[in-house]
């Protein structure tokens, strides 16, 4: 190799050295600011600046020293905004080409999958959740009554699936190829009104579809904001984990995170916001909040 090749190869690891750490702590430090990449979802993201993750967020931001800044994007293309490049999900999932990184961090309720585990890394859990069925209050089909066995429990659901239509959704959590739901005669109606997973139930309440899949955090929301209008049929997944999400290539915002988030659970701030923004959670999922300190 002679010395002008050289150099060019010392340059190209250069850059890419240079741009690995540039998308990590210490350089999000220099720059100042901590951008949250946030879809509104839940009660995890409100608006510009409230919900369960955006005040984590903002509470981490001011625990590293740095301004904390919302910026907003959807559930096709958070992923894509927070690594910087296009994904494709079939036949494999994979992320290929580039585009602008828009942020530093997700967090929205992102359950931790498979499939984004390929492509993102996820902090500690931050929340429980789990993938139940839902339908109308008036529609006629009854809950399953619980054995006490969670794989009985989610047989016994998916039988329920038989009695109608039932809304699904790629690539999320709702996805039914997660579930073993494909090629089994369900009626499953893909949701491709919006992007946006807060507009399911009110699609099922105008009898677009007769039940959805749907998890846990946006059960408890729906089950308050329409009483005695819906009711959940039950599990159709086991016990689940949201977290919040990091490029690959930012170890160092990850751990800060991490080693952040257990000091804010064991204070008794994490129970408070949880009990601020989901008072019924430890309510639907006891396992995970038992041993996490704070005022039930």
């Amino acid at each position: 190799m002679n010395l002008c090749i050289k150099k060019v190869v010392l340059c190209l690891f250069a850059l890419i050295s240079l741009s690995a750490s540039a998308q990590d702590l210490a350089e999000i430090r220099s720059r100042g600011v901590l951008r949250h990449l946030g879809v509104p979802y839940a009660r995890f993201v409100i608006g510009n600046d409230s919900g369960l993750d955006a005040e984590v967020i903002q509470l981490f931001a001011k625990h590293i020293g740095v301004r904390y800044e919302y910026v907003p994007t959807d559930w096709h293309n958070v992923i894509e905004d927070l690594i910087g490049q296009g994904i494709q999900y079939k036949p494999v999932v994979h992320a290929h080409g580039s585009r602008p990184i828009k942020g530093d961090i997700v967090g929205n309720g992102l359950t931790i999958l498979p499939a984004r585990e390929a492509l993102i890394d996820y902090s500690v859990p931050t929340f429980p959740s789990a993938v139940w069925l839902l339908t109308r209050a008036d529609f006629p089909v009854e809950p399953i009554k619980p054995s006490g066995n969670i794989t009985t429990d989610i047989e016994a659901t998916k039988a329920k699936l038989t009695h109608g239509s039932t809304f699904v959704m790629e690539n999320t959590c709702l996805d039914s190829k997660a579930y073993g739901l494909d090629g089994k005669g369900y009626r499953l109606l893909q949701f491709t009104k919006s992007i946006n997973l807060n507009d399911i139930v009110p699609a099922v309440l105008k009898r677009e579809a007769d039940m959805t899949l749907l998890d846990v955090p946006d059960v408890i929301v729906a089950m308050e904001k329409w009483p005695g209008q819906i009711k959940i049929i039950g599990p159709v997944s086991g016990e689940q984990r949201m977290g919040i999400a990091f490029r690959k290539t930012s170890p160092a915002l990850r751990q800060a995170f991490n080693e952040f988030f257990v000091k804010l659970q064991n204070d008794g701030t994490y129970m408070r916001l949880v009990k601020k923004y989901y008072r019924a959670a430890p309510r639907y999922l006891p396992d995970y909040f038992r041993n996490i300190p704070g005022e039930r």
